[in-house]
């Protein structure tokens, strides 16, 4: 925590000062032109990889970077079990109100989600693990052996997900939203593109 503590005093005393202004313009203006879906993993930081300032990227992020379906999904049904109500509540916020014009899924190399359902581990002492895990059970049939590739189908399959909300599919049929597959690798910062044409492969 001593780590944290001295992190905020800098930010207030160095940090801040120098974006003052940039500040007080986003405490009455919210418009993050992207939203970025990513996995909670800590070595994953969206505003590092990307470069973007404080109020540029809308961000969500997940354990496996997964995106539950629209209600309807047997993961979780319509009562949203699981806690991905609260995804798709950012999700719809993003889109419908904030009017992002592109969509990030950025899954990541060495992912501890992925390689649980690659190497098929027991999750029984994770129980909500396992069943936010069941997000990803398309791309696990699919991709099972090799970590690499699961991790790529997964961000196809969160993509396919993502396209199954209704104000996504709305902003989709209009014309105003953008779709966009990325795959990190920690270790070479490279960025791997996953088209959304690949859904259907």
């Amino acid at each position: 925590m001593q780590d944290l503590t001295e992190g905020l005093a800098h930010f207030q005393q160095d940090v801040f000062p120098a974006k003052a202004e940039l500040f007080a313009r986003l405490a009455t203006t919210h418009r993050p032109p992207t939203l970025f879906i990513g996995c909670s993993d800590a070595r994953v930081v969206p505003e590092l990889i990307t470069q973007r300032e404080p109020g540029e990227l809308f961000v969500i992020r997940t354990a496996g970077n997964l995106v539950p379906a629209h209600p309807g999904d047997p993961v979780d049904g319509a009562g949203g079990a699981g806690g991905a109500d609260g995804v798709r509540a950012s999700i719809e916020y993003a889109v419908a109100v904030l009017g992002v014009a592109d969509i990030v899924v950025c899954g990541h190399s060495a992912c501890g989600a992925m390689t649980a359902l690659a190497e098929g581990q027991d999750l029984t002492e994770l129980p909500a693990v396992a069943r936010w895990l069941r997000h990803a059970a398309p791309a696990a049939e699919a991709q099972r052996q090799e970590l690499g590739a699961l991790i790529r189908a997964n961000v196809a399959a969160q993509l396919a997900n993502l396209a199954t909300h209704p104000a996504v599919a709305r902003a989709l049929g209009a014309g105003v939203l953008t779709l966009h597959g990325w795959v990190y690798d920690i270790p070479t910062g490279a960025v791997e593109r996953v088209e959304p044409a690949a859904l259907a492969a």
